[in-house]
Parts: structure tokens; C-alpha cells; sequence
């Protein structure tokens, strides 16, 4: 489907190449890249929708379209009459802009329609394209495919892109942007750089070892480079984990003994009537789950049930998965009545969940921990009475929403730490592909580092740098673009 894709890029990649010939006012010679045209601005009624255009043929096609029918002054948006081709019917006066390749986004020649947004304006004028010599429509994510194959766009600028179109929250968007602009794949090259630089050391110590002229301690800076390269991906590895939180949701999860408000404060967190809240202790017997955009970050948010010992084998199946979410959590909001501290089932969670996590370091556990006193609005003006010995906690009422506030900011801090703080620091790796690659970068730094023949040690590092390379996009194989393209809408 792409192989024509491909040899425009690998002509793009040879030189600049106009990819048609112009014949005075006709059709243009069209070259072996199909033009494609597409909706770009969503399905349904709206004041303005964007149809948009990208090959050969695109000046040809905004020609027969418009009227008058010579081009407009390139990215400058000019009032035209559209009209059918084959009948001359006007179909709709519209702004149109053309963008002569390379400079736009697919890096060929595009033309964007912004007409509007009836149904049967934008149905027409897809027609309209559609009976156009050359224009067929686009397929999901063909625009982007081909800004990618013309070098606007590195891969994980691509991946960037899409996440900002899927961005739900605002720590997605702002790590979308990020990555879109290109730090993740300035930070490999960069990376790249070094391993090209220590490459070379090691191929000028083959070939001139036994030159006078050759400088001194070149093997040495190699291995110092290395050294230092070895760390920064060491670290972006163990920070490896918390792009993937943030790009798919973290896993926050509300546990407690019953009628401790689980299900309440799930209510008042997603903003929607998610869990069935009854003064009857042991209402929850399941794992209900949903998604909710939580102080600007992803979540998915359970509800669990009461921790006790179950009354019947469907409850006793409830608490069974509660525990099993518990382990799979990487946020543990747990809730106990602030008026029943001293009751059995208070002190048994606090000994078998509260007590075990506040016991290790947080570089110990991946799970972090978040105590809450729930109904609060039954306690007396002096605070809880006498109980237990408790670790730092939040005052909470479900019923009056008092201290909802500091529980939020709580999160949010936790979120910040698990998920990682998208608009500082170092940019986050988001996909399993990422971690895939540097994995295999450091293997091939540790085989450098043990070989003790300089060639097996050159071979190691090109290994390495090979890595960097696909993670960019060199040299990526048609089937992993095809999964990274396919899960764009039709249009980008």
C-alpha cells in the first residue's frame, strides 16, 4: 500500500525533486504519489469544516475547482467560488489556502478548503475532488505518513502528534507538545552524536594504532563517553514506566474497611454516580472502574470492596479482587471512618495495608500512599477522638465536599511523582517502543565495554547507535510504521 510512499521519500532523500511537471493550465503529469484529499476537521455539523489536499495534483485540482482559476499567493487565504468540475454547479464560496511543496506540512503541494460545515456543502465538495484525475481519498494517517516520509517529522515527533490529538488532560498535552516539538528525538540524536564521536575513536585507534601521529588516550575518551551515556539511559529507563502512566492513565484505587465512603468519594472524584452508595455496609461487591481526568492528569479510578472477611462467597470474590487491584495499584487512596477509628475493621486495615506501605521509603515501593479520615462533618469541634496512632493524613467529608481541595492537591503531588511532571525535566519516554530501544542500546554498550577485541567493541557500538537511529524512524521496518500510523484519524 506505501510502496509509492517510499520511493517518494527515497527520492525526497537523494535531492529536492519537484514530484510533477506542470502543463500550462491542464492536468499535470502525475508522478507515482497518488494526491489524496480528506476531511480534516471531523464529522458533523460546524460553522467551518477544513477539506484538505496533498500531492501532484493538488494545484490542478484547487484550479478546476475555483474560480477564478488561477492560484492563489501561497499561505494566504483567499475568498473563492467553488464549483463541481463536472457540471459547474456552485457548490459553496469558500476560503482556500495553497501550500506549495516543500514548504507544508507533507512537504508536497497542499491546498486546504475551509468551507462550510453543512453536510451536504462538504459531501459535495468530497465528490467534487473525487471525480478530480489523480485525487483518490486518504487513508488514516496518510497525511502524517507522508510529512514523515518527506522528513518534516521524525518518528517520534509522529507519536507526539498523536498523542496531542488523543490528549485528554492537561499533563497529556503538555507532554504531547513536548515531544512534538522534537526534544525526545533532539535527546537521541544527541545520543547518536556521542556514539558516532566514541565510534570513530575506537575505528582511528584500528586503523592508525601503530601512528605516532594518532593523539593520545583516544581509547579513554571513548570509554568516558560511553561511561556517561551509559547513566543518562540508565536513567531514563527507571523514569521508564512514568511516560507510559501518563501517555495511558495511572491506576489510582480506593480501598478501606466497609461503609468507610469508598463509594462516595469515587462519585465525587469522576463528578458521576459510578458506585451505589447505601449506609448498608458491603453494598460494592465488584471492581468498578472509570476513567476521570484527575488534578490535569489520567486516571483510572476503582472502587474496591470493603476489606473484611466476606459474609458469602460473592462478597468473599469482591474482597478477592479488591486485594488483587491493591497490588496492581500505583496510588493507594486509603479511606477510614473518622468517627469509628477504634473499631475492629478501622484497626485491622490500618495494620494489614496502611502500616506495611508507611513503612517503606518511597524509592522502595513503586505504590504510593494517600491516608484519608472520611466524615469528618461527625466529628466534634476538637478532631477524632482517642485511636490508634496514625500516620499524616487528610480530613475529608463526602457529604459537604470540606477538605476535597487538600485531597486533590495531595494527588496531584503523588500523580506528579508517578506519572512524572510533564512540563519539566527531561523528556519522558511514552511508549513501549521507546524503552524497547534503549534496552537494547545499553545491552550493546555492556558488550563494548566487555569485548576485548577492538573490532567486536567497533561492531558493539554500531549496534548501539543503530538503536538511537529506529528510534527516531532510520531504519524502522513497514510493519511497526504501519501499528504507529494506523491509529491516526482519516484527515491527519
Amino acid at each position: 500500500m506505501w510502496r509509492g510512499l517510499w520511493t517518494l521519500a527515497a527520492r525526497a532523500a537523494r535531492g529536492p525533486r519537484r514530484l510533477c511537471r506542470r502543463q500550462g493550465s491542464g492536468a499535470p503529469a502525475l508522478s507515482s504519489g497518488a494526491t489524496i484529499f480528506a476531511l480534516s476537521s471531523g464529522q458533523g455539523r460546524c460553522g467551518i469544516a477544513v477539506i484538505r489536499t496533498s500531492g501532484p495534483a493538488s494545484g490542478y485540482a484547487l484550479r478546476i475547482l475555483t474560480a477564478p482559476r488561477d492560484l492563489p499567493a501561497a499561505r494566504k487565504a483567499s475568498l473563492r467560488l467553488l464549483s463541481d468540475p463536472r457540471s459547474g454547479e456552485p457548490l459553496d464560496r469558500a476560503l482556500v489556502l495553497w501550500f506549495p511543496g516543500p514548504r507544508s506540512f507533507t512537504g508536497e503541494d497542499c491546498v486546504e478548503f475551509h468551507v462550510h460545515g453543512g453536510p451536504a456543502v462538504v459531501s459535495g465538495i468530497l465528490q467534487a475532488l473525487g471525480s478530480v484525475p489523480g485525487l483518490r481519498p486518504a487513508e488514516a494517517g496518510e497525511f502524517t505518513r507522508r510529512a514523515f516520509a518527506h522528513g518534516k517529522l521524525n518518528l517520534t515527533e509522529v507519536e507526539g502528534l498523536a498523542d496531542l490529538i488523543h490528549a485528554e488532560t492537561e499533563a497529556q498535552r503538555r507532554q504531547a507538545l513536548r515531544q512534538l516539538d522534537g526534544e525526545l528525538g533532539h535527546l537521541c540524536r544527541s545520543w547518536a552524536g556521542t556514539l558516532t564521536k566514541a565510534l570513530a575513536h575506537v575505528e582511528a585507534y584500528i586503523d592508525f594504532g601503530e601512528d605516532d601521529d594518532l593523539e593520545e588516550g583516544v581509547l579513554e575518551q571513548a570509554d568516558v563517553e560511553v561511561r556517561a551515556l551509559e547513566v543518562a539511559l540508565g536513567a531514563h529507563l527507571r523514569d521508564a514506566r512514568r511516560g507510559q502512566r501518563l501517555r495511558s492513565g495511572a491506576h489510582v484505587v480506593v480501598t478501606g474497611p466497609p461503609n468507610a465512603g469508598k463509594s462516595s468519594l469515587v462519585n465525587l472524584l469522576s463528578r458521576k454516580p459510578v458506585s451505589i452508595v447505601s449506609p448498608e455496609p458491603g453494598t460494592t461487591r465488584d471492581v468498578l472502574e472509570t476513567p476521570v481526568d484527575l488534578a490535569g492528569f489520567p486516571v483510572l479510578l476503582s472502587d474496591t470492596a470493603g476489606l473484611r472477611e466476606g459474609t458469602g462467597p460473592v462478597e468473599q470474590e469482591g474482597v478477592r479482587r479488591a486485594w488483587e487491584r491493591l497490588e496492581q495499584a500505583d496510588v493507594i487512596v486509603a479511606m477510614l471512618d473518622a468517627s469509628d477509628l477504634a473499631s475492629p475493621s478501622s484497626r485491622n486495615f490500618l495494620d494489614t495495608v496502611v502500616a506495611p506501605m508507611g513503612s517503606q521509603s518511597p524509592s522502595e515501593s513503586n505504590q504510593r500512599l494517600v491516608l484519608v479520615l472520611n466524615k469528618s462533618d461527625l466529628l466534634p469541634p476538637e478532631g477524632p477522638g482517642p485511636g490508634p496512632d496514625l500516620p499524616p493524613n487528610l480530613l475529608l467529608s463526602c457529604l459537604t465536599g470540606e477538605g476535597l481541595h487538600d485531597l486533590l492537591e495531595a494527588l496531584r503531588k503523588e500523580l506528579a511523582a508517578v506519572c512524572g511532571d510533564p512540563s519539566t525535566g527531561s523528556p519522558l519516554l511514552t511508549r513501549a517502543r521507546h524503552q524497547h530501544h534503549l534496552k537494547g542500546c545499553l545491552d550493546a554498550l555492556s558488550h563494548y565495554k566487555q569485548s576485548k577485541d577492538l573490532a567486536l567493541a567497533a561492531e558493539a557500538l554500531r549496534v548501539a547507535r543503530g538503536h538511537l537511529t529506529c528510534l527516531t524512524g532510520g531504519g524502522g521496518t513497514e510493519e511497526i510504521l504501519d501499528i504507529i500510523f494506523r491509529d491516526f484519524c482519516v484527515g491527519k
